[in-house]
């Protein structure tokens, strides 16, 4: 079964990069792409997070901006066009609640490896492992 709707969740990696061009390739149905832009982007410091202030709001959106619009050229170079979201709050969250609210089908989205503990976050990265455990619908992880 074809998706009717799918969702690529960007972070400004390449590996998110890749996601979309690897669902603007292979997809021929609406494109969703989202931002989260997560409290940690207000700044930390060695006790926890910081309060977002001003200047850190204005550079979290300017910095979505930047990601929105790079997804909307790269979907204008190959004769596409794709909606764009941008939200506030944990990426693994709320990635599940737009697939939930919007009428996603399918998830398409860049693995990231690192330093996080268990094969699975090793692997796919924490918001991939999550969203992978929790979605409700098909999510392809691209490497």
């Amino acid at each position: 079964m074809h998706p009717s709707h799918v969702l690529v969740p960007l972070d400004g990696s390449p590996l998110a990069d890749d996601a979309l061009v690897h669902a603007l390739d292979v997809f021929d149905c609406p494109i969703t792409v989202l931002n989260v832009v997560t409290p940690a982007d207000a700044g930390m410091i060695e006790g926890g997070i910081l309060d977002p202030d001003e200047d850190r709001r204005e550079s979290a959106r300017d910095r979505a901006d930047r990601i929105v619009d790079r997804a909307i050229a790269t979907a204008d170079a190959v004769d596409r066009s794709i909606e764009t979201a941008v939200e506030t709050g944990d990426p693994a969250e709320t990635i599940l609640a737009y697939v939930d609210e919007h009428g996603v089908d399918h998830v398409v989205m860049g693995g990231h490896g690192g330093e996080q503990n268990g094969v699975a976050s090793r692997l796919l990265g924490t918001v991939a492992t999550s969203v992978v455990g929790k979605a409700p619908v098909t999510v392809t992880v691209v490497r």
